[in-house]
Parts: structure tokens; sequence; C-alpha cells
């Protein structure tokens, strides 16, 4: 058992992000979307990312995210659903950072699904302000969000920065975020959270029996196995751990991967030292949920620890994350990804 008690944390977001290899990097621009709510990223011309705020998605996310050659690594449901993809967990859109269980409200798995009657159970992030700025191969968005319950009382303030970095063959996001209680808070140790990505179906592991995934509303879908002809991908993690094994292990960094037309795709996340619980815990799920959880140590231990995370007002936490979307001939090398790590980890 651990309960972490944690004090305020001075810091400045003056980060910048590099590349792992010496190699031309692609200019960066962010520009304000015509659509309301909406921010666009471009790498060397091309659109990278968008992100989006409207209170509707129940949190800000990163949506559609796309690799260097313009594959599209996040999945389309429920925003812009793409023919044969799976259609369960409509709270998994894009890149989100929530989590399950802060003062019993649940702000990861919300969405336009949950019925009115019993909203009063789950935790809104709402956005107020967004700033960018950005020069050659570096862009940075900030944005600051409260953390709320369907009352619009504030549990937390977030302020979180996100540095976009180009480069042909790899994008490279990195995440700063720091919460900062307004009331006495405590995340309770949970199996869903916090920093996730669901990814497109091309990056699922094929089934190897029959797969079951239902909604809020208890709406099943039945794939059987062997019939998902599009699923092809791989986890991998830093400490050796592979396919389905990955889910649940801890270690520094987690790849998926998988054949996307003529190149090899991944998506890595990679964990920084600096974070609770470092080295993270992995929910890595073969139906496509990709996500970082270092407080959900009571699941996936079998309940022989936890860890709770507990704040007074005006104390603060930070997470850092960078995520690492590579494509190419072959797929991203251990040795790269612990350069990129290494690196990383550099990042005050």
């Amino acid at each position: 058992m651990k309960i972490l008690l944690w004090t305020a944390i001075s810091f400045i977001l003056m980060p910048t992000a590099v590349s792992a290899q010496p190699i031309q990097k692609e200019n960066v621009k962010i520009v304000r979307s015509a659509s309301k709510n909406k921010i666009d990223i471009y790498c060397g011309g091309e659109i990278f990312t968008s992100f989006l705020f409207p209170d509707t998605t129940e949190k800000p996310i990163l949506f559609p995210v796309r690799a260097a050659n313009g594959t599209t690594v996040t999945r389309g449901f429920p925003i812009a659903t793409r023919a044969g993809e799976p259609t369960d967990h409509p709270h998994h859109s894009g890149v989100w950072f929530t989590f399950e269980n802060v003062n019993g409200l649940d702000f990861w798995n919300n969405s336009y699904a949950i019925p009115p009657e019993k909203k009063d159970k789950y935790g809104w992030i709402k956005t107020d302000s967004v700033t960018f700025e950005y020069g050659d191969s570096v862009g940075n968005l900030a944005y600051h969000a409260k953390w709320t319950n369907q009352q619009n009382d504030v549990l937390l303030e977030e302020n979180t920065k996100l540095i976009f970095t180009c480069a042909p063959g790899q994008r490279i996001i990195d995440r700063i975020t720091i919460l900062k209680a307004r009331i006495p808070v405590t995340f309770n140790d949970a199996k869903d959270g916090m920093y996730g990505i669901r990814l497109a179906h091309e990056l699922q592991i094929p089934s190897k029996e029959d797969e079951k995934y239902s909604d809020n509303n208890g709406n099943m879908t039945i794939v059987k196995k062997g019939q998902d002809s599009i699923a092809s991908g791989n986890y991998v993690t830093s400490e050796g751990k592979a396919g389905d094994d990955a889910w649940s292990s801890r270690a520094r960094w987690c790849k998926v991967f998988a054949k996307m037309g003529n190149d090899s795709v991944s998506v890595t996340i990679i964990d920084h030292p600096a974070n609770v619980n470092y080295p993270t815990f992995w929910h890595a799920r073969g139906y496509g949920l990709f996500a970082a959880n270092p407080l959900g140590e009571k699941v996936f231990t079998n309940g022989t620890s936890y860890t709770n995370l507990s704040l007074q007002p005006g104390e603060s936490v930070t997470f850092r994350f960078r995520m690492v979307i590579d494509n190419g001939a072959e797929t991203i090398s251990p040795a790269a990804l612990n350069q990129l790590a290494d690196e990383f980890a550099q990042m005050k």
C-alpha cells in the first residue's frame, strides 16, 4: 500500500522536444480552425492532429492523430466513424488525459452515452483558455481547464502544455500536465486512467477468441475469433513484455505497432522518471485501448498493493508523458526508443 500526499510543485513550462536522430526536422504550424473549439496542428504543411475542446466531449482531446505518412492511428468512432471499426466504449476518443475515480467521480467513462439520471456520478473537464506558439520544428499549445462535478463545482485546475515536434517519418507529442487542487482531492487507485489513446482498427491485436465489447448502455458488440481481417497489431514494452502480456506490466515505455499500408506504423508512450509510481503500469488492451496508468496498481497487482494520491487545497502534482508516432520500412527499434526516453527524462 502506498498513500501519497503530494506537496506543491514549482514548475516552469519551458521545455523543448528533441529527436533521437540528427535529421532535418519539419516546420510546425498551429492555427485556429474555422470550427469553434478546434485548433489544428500542421507538420511540413500537412495536418498532423487537431486539439478539440468543446464541453460536449466531456474532456479535451487530440483527434484525429496521424503518422508522418498521413496514416490515421486513432479510431474514428464516435466522432468520425469509419466503416468496419469497433463502436464500443464511446468515451474512447482520440488522445486524452483523465481518471476514473477522483473523490468518487468518474472522469474517464463520461460520454454522451451516460443517461441523464446517472450523470451526477461523472466528472467533467472543461477547457476555458488556450494559447499557442510555434516556430521552425516545434510548436507549443497550452490550455487551462477545470475538473468539475455536474454542478460546476471545481475539484482541480489543470494547466497542460503540449509540445509538438515533427521530423520525416516521426511525430512527437510531449505532454506536461499540472493538476492543482481547489478542495481536498484523492485519486483513488482505479483501473481506468490516465493518459490514453484509442487506436485505429489496424493496430488492434488479432483476437484469439470471441471478443465482446459493451458500451455504457449495455449494448453488446461481438467479434468472432478469426473474423477480424483488419487487426494486425502487437504490443512490446521496454522490459520485453509482448502482446497481451504488456497489460498490467510496468515499463518505461510501451509500443504498439502494425503494418498499415506500405509502412510499419507504431505508437509509443514513454513515461517520465519524475511521475508518480514510475515506471508506470500499462493499461494496454488488445481491442485498441492503450493507456499509461500509474494509479491503477490495485487491479494490475491483483490487489496485493495500491496507490492513492491525495492533494490538499493549493497543492499540485505534475504528470509528463511522451508519445512517439513513427512510420517506415521497419518498426522503430528499442535502442531508438530508449534514446528518446533518455532525452525525455531530462525534461524538467
